[in-house]
């Protein structure tokens, strides 16, 4: 069956949609819940476990493979309390009458089980009279998961490290593996052979004859060309993957992971004009690779769903998304942090949200990764942050440890965000003598990493009232750009119908299109990274900057003439698209002879 929504409501941070299946899947909408923090997900458990009165027993860090085990339970938990919900749903027709409605009220009114249910309810007067329709065809959404590809530090016991299994990707990999769950694991941050292999140990990640997949493999992708690269590598493995989930580079929450200037309009355009060929081009590799492997090879090609998502805010974009590139199902992920009925965000974190302009989400480096990260100024985990440094005692206590990949100063890898690390750092950068101008530079940049093991999590502790003395109250959120357009609490059904076009939850009438939006995330962080190497350019850095400019030129010329060629296209924005495109080439011109001027001949 085709999902009843044209949206899913993608991860976000450790604990925003940690508990969003339970709120939403009843209602026939997917959702994905991170596991890469077991601590948090064993604790979600327990609140849970008391809440519907089942027996908890606690998983401690004293039992074997706790990490995986602690997954698998919850997500067995959710996937029960989910069931139970909508087997209510479908079953009580008369005590869940409300519920019923309010399903089919939250669908597009282009969605044929709508327009079915609403033929039948003229019919007939009692809901019971048409209860096994109802079984028949409501459908309840996937509860799928997330994990970050390169979380994959080495962990030891008793001074022995042990095998690469018990890594937190592996763990975690293995802990939805292991569940009750036919869904998808998303896999995010890139390529990892060594967890890609892993896969391959678990039988239900495989095709059987009529192509059905248990567990299916959700592939992030910022480009076709890493989609196409990742693919095959699986595919000569004989591991499909079921889904492509595309992400604007820098016009999403939490990190950012920036193209070489390839925005998102043209790399949409090359999956859809590529799709029929890129399916059967990894299917016969697929195929080859079972068929080694003596394993069953499915009659027919199988499919793959190509999804989006990254900064779409309104009905007109979503549907842009869905009839011209063919999308799948898009994705709406900051402007669902506003929505308690969906997401996790305790109240101070959803005001401070409410409250926050342009300037106040920006592109930090805050991140241990190294990788650019969506951040709010505003958020408690920043004042914190602020207050240690005032006092001389920057960085965390890193009490969860998910990010240890620094051995500049120890043996065993340490994370950049720690106490430890920048106490280290900072003496070493002492130790210089530098001018105050560049030291203090140095030093802001040392302690700009924040610890997101604890602050991406903590939103739930708080919100739910868990105990939390290790963590602390401190909030850290990841949120898009996107999120300072939206300037409310919303109920679901208020952004089902913005995303139908059927309301507008939007205030604000100055929101750039989410395709001039991303453009100029892509200027300005082109800006920032010209003016960091402009004294220091090297011959390497300007060919990087060269290709960049001509992707970001390319993209400007897509635009103009996509939006030139048909009147139906964002009608009531084409001014304001096209003067933007406009200033977006002068600006570009004028980066370009900045980077021109520097001569190695």
């Amino acid at each position: 069956m085709l999902n009843p929504h044209s949206f899913h409501i993608p991860v976000m941070g450790l604990a925003f949609t940690v508990d969003s299946p339970f709120k939403v899947a009843h209602y026939g909408i997917d959702s994905v819940i991170s596991i890469s923090d077991d601590e948090l997900i064993e604790k979600m458990r327990k609140l849970y476990s008391e809440l519907f009165e089942i027996p908890y027993n606690e998983i401690t860090k004293k039992i074997d493979d706790y990490r995986a085990k602690r997954i698998t339970s919850y997500l067995n938990l959710i996937n029960e309390l989910v069931e139970n919900k909508f087997n209510e749903l479908k079953s009580n027709t008369i005590e869940k009458a409300d519920e019923i409605k309010k399903y089919f009220s939250l669908l597009p009114d282009t969605s044929n089980i709508k327009k079915e249910f609403k033929n039948l309810t003229d019919k007939y007067f009692n809901l019971n009279d048409i209860s096994t329709w109802l079984k028949e065809n409501l459908q309840r959404g996937n509860i799928d998961v997330n994990i970050m590809t390169k979380l994959d530090k080495e962990y030891y016991r008793d001074g022995e490290k042990l095998p690469v299994e018990y890594n937190d990707a592996h763990a975690a990999f293995r802990g939805f593996a292991n569940s009750d769950l036919e869904s998808s694991i998303v896999l995010s941050a890139g390529m990892n052979p060594r967890l890609y292999g892993y896969i391959t140990k678990f039988e239900d990640f495989y095709p059987d004859e009529s192509g059905k997949i248990k567990k299916k493999i959700t592939l992030k992708v910022s480009d076709y060309r890493s989609a196409l690269i990742q693919g095959k590598f699986l595919a000569k493995k004989g591991i499909w993957i079921s889904e492509y989930r595309i992400e604007s580079g820098l016009n999403c929450g939490g990190h950012a992971f920036a193209t070489d200037g390839y925005l998102m309009g043209p790399i949409l355009e090359e999956f859809k004009l590529h799709r029929k060929e890129f399916t059967k081009e990894i299917f016969e590799i697929l195929k080859k690779s079972l068929q080694s492997q003596n394993r069953i090879v499915p009659k027919s090609i199988l499919p793959i769903k190509i999804t989006a998502q990254g900064g779409v805010g309104t009905a007109e974009e979503h549907n842009f998304l869905l009839e011209h590139y063919e999308v799948d199902s898009v994705g709406w992920g900051s402007p669902f942090l506003l929505v308690p009925e969906a997401t996790t965000v305790d109240k101070d974190t959803r005001e401070k949200l409410i409250a926050a302009k342009e300037e106040d989400i920006y592109l930090s480096d805050i991140s241990p990764l190294g990788v650019p990260f969506n951040s709010l100024r505003t958020d408690t985990k920043e004042k914190e942050k602020q207050e240690l440094i005032a006092k001389g005692r920057p960085g965390s206590p890193c009490p969860k440890q998910h990010l240890l990949f620094n051995s500049e100063f120890t043996e065993k890898p340490i994370c950049t965000a720690s106490r430890q690390y920048q106490r280290l750092k900072i003496k070493e950068l002492k130790q210089k003598d530098l001018p105050e101008k560049e030291f203090k530079k140095q030093y802001d940049k040392i302690t700009a990493k924040a610890c997101l093991c604890v602050g991406l999590g903590t939103t739930a502790l708080v919100n739910y009232d868990i105990e939390r003395k290790v963590e602390g109250d401190a909030v850290l959120v990841c949120p898009g750009p996107n999120t300072a357009y939206f300037s409310k609490e919303t109920s679901l059904q208020e952004m089902a119908d913005h995303i139908y076009g059927r309301a507008n939850v939007l205030d604000r009438k100055d929101r750039p299109n989410m395709f001039i939006k991303e453009l100029s995330l892509y200027l300005d962080y082109l800006k920032n990274k010209i003016e960091e190497a402009k004294e220091d350019l090297t011959e390497k850095q300007i060919k990087y900057f060269t290709k960049f400019i001509m992707n970001i030129r390319d993209g400007i010329k897509y635009y103009n003439e996509l939006f030139s060629g048909s009147i139906d296209i964002f009608p009531d924005k084409k001014d304001e698209i096209f003067s933007a495109l406009n200033a977006a080439e002068e600006e570009l011109n004028s980066l370009e002879m900045q980077v021109m001027e520097y001569d190695f001949a």
